[in-house]
């Protein structure tokens, strides 16, 4: 479903951008001008859509920053800092959307002699599986297993994807031959994994680290269609009653990756969640956390602080 929404959304950008072009050609032919030939004006067509998008960018950063409070000293960006963010974010953005998500990407993969937990992967609002591209290659090259589901219906509350998680947990762990996994959410994904341990409890979950997840919702919810955005409205009822579901013990299974620069989370302290152990970051924006090299390599090392764990039991 989320592949059918990026290629509507491609569809209109391809007419946006041959509009921009014909509406070049027949002004210059108007006014007298030589005008672009047709090659010209599609670049320009190309360079408007781009436009636009890169406009849509700075405007969630402008909504965000007033939704949030003030940038922490040690996290403050120099201008400079902020153009390398916003154009890492803005080509995430781009590459995601317009290419990576539009391959199907339900993935298992099984790394031979892995002794630790294996990886089950969590997108976030509007996204697929094949958000987890630049992850799912470092878990492959570390030899971890992982697993990707699509969270589907898009628009569905965030309880109805707890089956699937864990269907998808018992597949990977059987495939694995492992008791537990770890279970990654990006955004809407952390909460999805959240709900799934109120739903079936922790017994297949080693842990969970989310990425960029609005625990306390976000002021950019209103934006977005669905009962999954509603429930991400800020202190909404469904999160109220998800972090009153939780005990300590729960909570102690949870790990918090946010940044300062959320793009998306505002204001961006809300991914701050009591109980767990939160970890913040800086300089990145809420598409680009998922594959930015802090973020990559903290899930990595968690993967494999827990994978000698796990070989230490089995040695005493």
């Amino acid at each position: 479903m989320a592949r059918r929404l990026m290629l509507a959304i491609l569809l209109l950008q391809l007419c946006f951008g041959l509009v921009m072009a014909a509406l070049a050609v027949y002004l210059g032919r108007q006014l007298g001008w030589a005008g672009p030939g047709w090659l010209a004006a599609l670049t320009l067509g190309l360079v408007s859509v781009i436009l636009v998008r890169m406009v849509i960018s700075g405007n969630n950063f402008r909504m965000a920053r007033r939704a949030g409070g003030p940038v922490a000293a040690p996290y403050a960006l120099a201008p400079a800092g902020f153009a390398r963010m916003f154009a890492r974010e803005f080509a995430s953005s781009m590459t995601i959307q317009t290419w990576t998500m539009l391959r199907p990407r339900t993935t298992l993969h099984i790394a031979e002699g892995n002794a630790g937990p294996p990886v089950l992967l969590l997108h976030g609002y509007a996204c697929n599986g094949a958000y987890w591209s630049s992850l799912a290659a470092r878990l492959r090259r570390a030899g971890v297993s992982y697993m990707t589901v699509d969270l589907e219906p898009l628009g569905a509350g965030i309880d109805h994807y707890a089956p699937q998680i864990d269907a998808a947990l018992q597949q990977l762990c059987v495939a694995a031959g492992q008791r537990q996994a770890v279970v990654v959410g990006h955004s809407m994904g952390g909460l999805a994994a959240r709900a799934h341990l109120r739903a079936y409890g922790s017994a297949r979950v080693a842990r969970v680290i989310t990425l960029g997840t609005p625990h306390h919702g976000t002021a950019l919810a209103g934006f977005g269609p669905g009962l999954n955005a509603r429930q991400m409205h800020r202190n909404s009822d469904w999160l109220a009653a998800l972090a009153a579901s939780e005990t300590p013990a729960v909570r102690a299974l949870i790990v918090s990756l946010w940044s300062h620069h959320d793009n998306i989370v505002a204001p961006q302290d809300s991914a701050r969640l009591p109980g767990a152990r939160n970890v913040e970051l800086g300089g990145i924006g809420h598409v680009a956390i998922g594959s930015h090299p802090a973020a990559l390599r903290f899930v990595l090392d968690e993967v494999a602080s827990l994978s000698r764990d796990c070989v230490n039991l089995e040695t005493k």
